[in-house]
């Protein structure tokens, strides 16, 4: 039976760098390992769910949402058991992902505001696995989900720019300004290895915009880019 998987790669850097990152921003402990397994099956058992909501191929999009949705469950026992007010975390994320409910129902994924509301779920979810350990978030733990935040913000101006609405102007001057106040804002806190994290994402705004390049090498360099931002944030929080 061929698994059914989200297609949108860029989502997997989503996935997996504010989690970790959460938890390194605090302490990592054996949980993490099963809280990580239940939210990886999470976000597959939510992305055929998202399909229930354009009404279209109803029973196959269901059987896809309970085969990832129950070990998931599971899985999330783990945190839950040791950090029983993690599920605050859980509930939090559901209004975003109403907001992204909502915009499958009209056919509508691409929307800018769809894409913030993931995000944003994606950040809560570093916010979870910061606090497993010790039941608290610290400064660097906010620290984590704000620049997290705006990278994965900063990546969703630039493929827009490259992709879909790579002949807007509107788009480029917004991906452009963006990427440049995001690093001057940060050492204007005196966060310069923050600020350096982001470098490379200004750097590739401006360089590849207006090149042809396939979704494959598109896919490859914000790769390398969401890799540097990993090793240079650990860095920063160590």
């Amino acid at each position: 039976m061929k698994l059914f998987l989200p297609k949108q790669h860029g989502a997997w850097a989503m996935l997996i760098i504010p989690f970790w990152l959460g938890a390194a921003a605090s302490d990592v402990v054996w949980q993490h390992i099963p809280f990580f397994i239940g939210w990886l099956l999470l976000y597959l058992a939510t992305y055929p769910m998202l399909f229930l909501f354009k009404k279209k191929n109803i029973p196959y999009y269901r059987k896809w949402t309970i085969l990832y949705l129950i070990p998931a469950l599971c899985f999330l026992t783990f945190p839950l058991v040791r950090t029983p007010s993690i599920i605050f975390f859980g509930l939090g994320m559901i209004p975003f992902f109403a907001v992204n409910a909502y915009f499958s129902s009209k056919k509508n994924d691409r929307a800018l505001m769809n894409d913030v509301s993931a995000i944003t779920c994606f950040g809560i979810a570093g916010l979870a696995s910061s606090y497993l350990a010790h039941s608290t978030i610290n400064g660097e733990t906010w620290l984590v989900f704000l620049a997290s935040v705006l990278f994965f913000l900063g990546s969703t101006f630039y493929v827009k720019t490259m992709v879909r609405e790579k002949k807007n102007i509107r788009y480029k001057y917004i991906s452009w300004i963006f990427h440049l106040l995001i690093p001057i804002i940060w050492l204007l806190l005196g966060k310069w290895i923050i600020a350096i994290a982001f470098v490379p994402s200004l750097v590739r705004s401006i360089y590849f915009y207006g090149r042809s390049l396939g979704m494959m090498k598109l896919g490859v360099y914000e790769i390398v880019n969401a890799t540097l931002f990993f090793i240079i944030i650990l860095i920063a929080i160590s």
